[in-house]
């Protein structure tokens, strides 16, 4: 009997120089093996070695070139979500005290990735691309949800939103390790070909969501066959 093939995805939750990396791959959309780590070059390495076809990364792929919010993240915040504006590329250099270290530790991501994984311009992708794009677990949990949820309680709803869409993490899993599941997701929606939300442009970046509509109809199908499954222990 042929087996289906393996899709493998990750999605890398981006901190500061203490935080550093936290990733989680999915094979054919469940959970696979998680990764932490506070080198960027050592994260990528990771990404190639476990057969990552597309990676999503919770980190700005661009630095605003005006000093205002990027479109993408107006597009965003315009939708009700909150959503942080990257600054200049100037301006976050010139921080006193490493404010915005957290985006130059993606920025290395990116760089790191580019050789195997280059930054996404479109979707859909050709089923044989592989690339990195930027992304966003507080967007991607009100598409979960179906709404738009409070980024205050995300250590309570983010887990059980991720759950809900078939990803179980082992425990225990931070917000951080959550958040790069909610990232892995979204690679598994671009990857398989799914609907999804691109919001922005090249030239400034774009943030890749999963499509509210597909998602809905998703968790739908979980839920009926989660009942199926309950009602047959009966």
């Amino acid at each position: 009997m042929p087996t289906s093939p393996r899709l493998i995805v990750a999605g890398i939750d981006v901190g500061g120089s203490r935080k550093g990396f936290h990733g989680v791959a999915l094979c054919n959309g469940r959970y696979l093996e998680r990764y932490r780590t506070t080198d960027p070059e050592a994260v990528a390495c990771w990404c190639r070695e476990i057969g990552a076809r597309v990676i999503g990364i919770d980190a700005p792929c661009c630095w605003s070139d005006d000093g205002r919010a990027r479109p993408a993240e107006r597009q965003l915040m315009a939708q009700g979500m909150q959503c942080f504006a990257s600054p200049t590329r100037e301006r976050a250099l010139a921080h006193p005290r490493n404010y915005y270290g957290w985006m130059l530790n993606g920025m290395a991501v990116y760089r790191a990735l580019e050789p195997s994984h280059p930054l996404c311009a479109t979707a859909p992708l050709t089923a044989a691309t592989r690339c990195c794009f930027e992304t966003f677990p507080q967007a991607i949990a009100c598409v979960l949800a179906g709404r738009i949820v409070s980024a205050k309680d995300k250590r309570h709803h983010r887990p059980d939103l991720l759950a809900q869409a078939g990803i179980i993490l082992p425990r225990p899993a931070g917000i951080d390790t959550v958040d790069a599941g909610l990232c892995a997701l979204a690679a598994h929606h671009v990857a398989s070909g799914q609907p999804c939300s691109v919001h922005g442009e090249p030239a400034t970046g774009l943030i890749i969501l999963p499509a509210a509509d597909q998602v809905a109809e998703q968790l739908k199908a979980e839920r009926c066959m989660q009942s199926r499954c309950c009602a047959r222990k009966r």
